[in-house]
């Protein structure tokens, strides 16, 4: 085995080593991750509980081992396709650029979906609902309605400042939220 890598040239024994040692490397990461390890510790942008950063990261340290390990590969693949060295190069960087492009907006969105599930009452605002409970005229009586808020159908308290009671089943918007929480309504014909 050192025989073949040692009669290799020089630009054909640098791309194999960043290929090989950025392969192992990974290989390492993705047992861990698989095995449930921690491999946070390896990253350089790992977040502080109370800190929001940056959302989208270019240069972590899974994003370089991503690019070294494809740079490598098509820089291999390009030699033995018989490629000029400066053009090899290119290639190679343009494949390692790409692939952690993908990597970065893969996690960026990954942790998009990370939600914590707390119901934020503005996002109700102009939302369109239904009367569940018979809210009183002015005013006068708490009732309840279903608005979709977030993406789930909630039943939330509501409130009006119309004229008449909003009967179950009427169609309202949402036109404002008290700080306590209680949706302030108006039926949507208005």
């Amino acid at each position: 085995m050192t025989d073949w890598f040692f009669n290799l040239e020089l630009f054909s024994q640098i791309f194999w080593g960043i290929a090989l040692i950025a392969s192992i490397i990974f290989i390492f990461m993705m047992l861990l991750t698989f095995m449930g390890g921690e491999t946070d510790s390896l990253e350089t942008d790992a977040e502080i509980e109370s800190d929001t950063g940056i959302g989208f990261q270019f240069i972590t340290f899974k994003n370089l081992i991503g690019f070294f390990t494809i740079f490598g590969w098509s820089g291999i693949a390009c030699i033995d396709s018989g490629l000029s060295k400066p053009l090899t190069v290119v290639i190679a960087l343009i494949c390692g650029l790409i692939m952690m492009s993908i990597m970065a907006a893969m996690f960026y969105y990954m942790q998009k979906l990370n939600n914590s599930g707390t119901l934020v009452f503005k996002n109700a605002i102009n939302a369109v609902g239904e009367v569940y409970l018979t809210i009183g005229a002015n005013r006068s009586s708490i009732g309840k309605a279903h608005v979709r808020i977030q993406g789930a159908l909630r039943e939330l308290e509501a409130l009006t400042d119309s004229e008449t009671d909003l009967k179950s089943g009427s169609v309202i918007k949402v036109i404002a939220v008290t700080e306590n929480g209680i949706l302030i309504v108006e039926p949507l014909n208005k």
